[in-house]
């Protein structure tokens, strides 16, 4: 009785005792999965279902139309012209304008005239769709931004130039000389070789000279005759020149 009573007075008065027993629950252990064996790794994606592929019965899906884009008869003109200007031109150079106003372009424009070189004009869009179905196709990169072609019949690189020296607004990309794709770089170097007739003149003299000398060794004594050619004989035969050789350095 004086127990129970002494445990409501407690209990009424909000007393709790020091040590308190508290039940804690067990740890939730985690079971990690091991990895297979490689072998039954190899099993198992041998024998992994793969599902056929679905037929599509014909006329379930409507049929897609292809549309091809022809080229109008402007594109079609300017095609044409483009492919004589590259038929006909053995210089076709691709120079880009950067801010070059009207003036500027008709002085240039002058200056090449002199020279026998022509300035054309045709936009980038029918300059690359003609370049992709010709055999100048290398040459599409080159047709970014405002650009114009040089063209002239015959190679004139140090005219052409000279004359862009003197418009710093203008500045070459490339070129096509006698059917070969030339960077800037390239072109400067083609420049500084010597023309075809100089190179002409020079083969003529040296055979020329060739000619002259043989006719001068014909006209000696046939004694003479032989014996150079005795001699020639002796070192470009191996056998002798082998010979010789011990001979010269028992002679030194």
């Amino acid at each position: 009785m004086a127990a129970t009573l002494c445990m409501k007075l407690l209990r009424n008065q909000g007393w709790a005792p020091l040590i308190q027993s508290v039940r804690h629950g067990s740890k939730a252990v985690t079971r990690h999965r091991k990895p297979l064996h490689i072998i039954k790794q190899k099993l198992l994606a041998v024998t992994q279902y793969i599902p056929p592929a679905r037929v599509v019965p014909p006329g379930a899906y409507p049929a897609e139309n292809k549309y091809v884009q022809e080229d109008a008869g402007l594109s079609l003109l300017l095609k044409k012209d483009l492919k004589k200007v590259f038929e006909e031109s053995k210089m076709v150079a691709v120079v880009q304008k950067n801010g070059s106003n009207a003036e500027d372009m008709l002085i240039l424009k002058h200056r090449l005239c002199k020279h026998g070189i022509k300035v054309k004009f045709f936009p980038n869009q029918v300059t690359r769709s003609f370049l992709s179905d010709s055999v100048y196709c290398n040459m599409a990169p080159l047709f970014i931004g405002p650009t114009v072609l040089f063209v002239s019949k015959e190679p004139k690189v140090k005219e052409m130039l000279s004359a862009l020296r003197a418009s710093p607004q203008m500045t070459l990309l490339g070129a096509c000389i006698d059917n070969t794709l030339l960077s800037a770089q390239g072109v400067v170097s083609y420049s500084k070789l010597p023309s075809v007739t100089v190179v002409q003149g020079e083969l003529v003299s040296g055979l020329t000279m060739l000619t002259s000398r043989t006719a001068s060794m014909l006209q000696h004594h046939p004694a003479r005759l032989s014996a150079l050619l005795r001699q020639y004989i002796k070192q470009q035969s191996p056998d002798d020149g082998a010979e010789a050789a011990p001979k010269a350095e028992a002679a030194t």
